[in-house]
């Protein structure tokens, strides 16, 4: 895996494929791992950026939270060092939240967008509290039980109950990350800002996409579908937060007509 410093934190990505260039970013906590079942759909024709987030995967935390900031300019500095020009970004969930934050900062390599498990608001002080206790109590207590309270509540009753090949390989891969890890994630989710108001300044053509049983509501997906001009809105069913590990077929056929459609280059 390619090797770039940013920052206070050394930061590792794959490359796969030729073409124009898609970025995909993956869910907390997880890893570029998550895209294996989608990658073998898109890279016949694009030529994919797979990051390890900051913290995540072989990636590393750095000095102090793992901010929305923080993570935006690390993949500022990865487009440049792969010279991405004009691409197509693609974020589940903390990888749609660290997107608001590189549309503020960074768009003009902005082509397209793919916003999928994810939200705009910021955290509610309920929320964000819940955050910091949980990074409390994975310094305190490690991250076993952290993991399979997150694996209850982001994939689906079907997943769960039928696939346990996807509910192992989700764990595999929240294992992968240390205690420090975690609690610096979720101490920088618990900062991030709200971007509501970001939405009506998106002028790019813009994915956004659901599962049928996210922990996130319905209504959220749709302020975002109806709040940036030329958006359009799919949902995936027996799908959970993690629709792409969930359902990688149909999340991957769904990229590839959005990104055929425009060519992007």
């Amino acid at each position: 895996m390619p090797v770039i410093r940013s920052s206070d934190a050394q930061l590792r990505y794959e490359v796969v494929g030729k073409g124009p260039t898609v970025v995909l970013l993956h869910p907390f906590p997880l890893n570029h791992s998550f895209w294996a079942g989608v990658t073998a759909q898109l890279s016949t024709r694009y030529r994919l950026l797979l990051p390890d987030l900051r913290a995540h995967g072989a990636s590393e935390l750095g000095d102090g939270p793992a901010t929305m900031r923080k993570l935006a300019d690390d993949l500022g500095q990865i487009c440049h060092q792969e010279q991405a020009g004009k691409a197509t970004f693609i974020g589940v969930s903390i990888g749609g939240y660290l997107l608001f934050e590189f549309w503020r900062r960074y768009r003009e390599p902005v082509a397209a967008l793919v916003l999928a498990n994810t939200r705009a608001d910021a955290e509610t002080a309920e929320s964000k509290a819940t955050r910091l206790l949980a990074a409390e109590r994975v310094l305190r207590e490690g991250t076993a039980g952290f993991i399979e309270e997150m694996l209850g509540r982001v994939l689906s009753p079907a997943t769960r109950s039928s696939r346990p090949d996807i509910v192992d390989a989700a764990r595999k891969m929240m294992q992968a990350m240390s205690p420090e890890d975690v609690a610096g994630v979720q101490r920088g989710i618990a900062e991030r800002p709200d971007s509501v108001s970001t939405l009506a300044s998106i002028n790019v053509p813009t994915l956004v996409i659901a599962g049928e049983d996210d922990s996130i509501p319905l209504s959220e997906f749709q302020r975002m579908y109806k709040s940036i001009f030329s958006s359009m809105l799919r949902t995936i069913s027996r799908a959970g937060h993690y629709a792409a590990l969930e359902q990688p077929e149909e999340f991957g056929r769904l990229l590839r007509e959005f990104l055929d459609k425009r060519q992007v280059r």
